[in-house]
């Protein structure tokens, strides 16, 4: 991160919908009327961008028409390593976060805030803030916490939740476990839903462990 006399000059801004790059690029102006934000659609179209000009700050949109936003990130990392890459998306698993974590992302924030929210995260990073949504902060934590433990003895599921988390726990999809216990795809959801709630989990992962501590898989 930055020091605190991180002020963004340019700013370039990746997402394939029109009006989620306005969006994006009103959160940036609010935060930083002094920046200027260069918009683009495609990965192409940005690494243009980024051969001809130093970028401060990049906000970058996953699932893009010709590849994905940690291409770029890959790229400003190579390219203008001083660059901050943050992620804007509407995924909040942990397959898309801890990948972009990885790949080197200083913020992941989700497109279900306001316009002023997202400012006032991006602008904490003058102070050396990351920019996490909280949902994404939730779930950084719990990864860190104490595991819960699930009691061996006694399953609260239901039947068919048992049958689900047992699918669940081999890496079956949603949609996978819900053809093979014949239900409609809401169904399956409802029963996914429904095991985490009941046994205090939030992921994949955890599910499956708690399949195999419920004698399930």
């Amino acid at each position: 991160m930055q020091s605190a006399s991180f002020l963004p000059r340019t700013a370039l801004v990746l997402d394939d919908h029109a009006g989620a790059r306005g969006w994006l690029a009103a959160a940036v102006a609010t935060a930083f009327p002094d920046a200027v934000c260069i918009q683009a659609a495609t990965v192409a179209d940005a690494c243009r961008h980024i051969a001809a000009q130093p970028f401060d700050l990049a906000l970058l949109d996953l699932n893009l028409p010709d590849g994905s936003g940690l291409d770029l990130l890959a790229r400003l990392q190579a390219q203008q390593p001083p660059a901050l890459c943050v992620i804007a998306t509407i995924y909040d698993d942990d397959e898309h976060l801890f990948s972009a974590l990885q790949r080197g992302a200083t913020g992941y924030v989700l497109k279900e805030q306001s316009r002023d929210a997202l400012a006032t995260m991006l602008r904490g990073m003058v102070e050396g803030q990351p920019p996490l949504s909280p949902a994404i902060a939730r779930r950084l934590l719990r990864q860190f916490a104490a595991p819960t433990p699930v009691a061996k003895t006694i399953n609260p599921l239901t039947p068919r939740e048992s049958e689900a988390l047992a699918l669940i726990g081999k890496g079956f999809s949603v949609a996978q476990a819900a053809a093979a216990l014949a239900v409609s795809h809401h169904t399956a959801h409802d029963y996914v839903r429904s095991i985490y709630r009941k046994l205090a989990i939030a992921s994949r992962a955890e599910a499956a462990i708690a399949a195999r501590e419920l004698g399930l898989a």
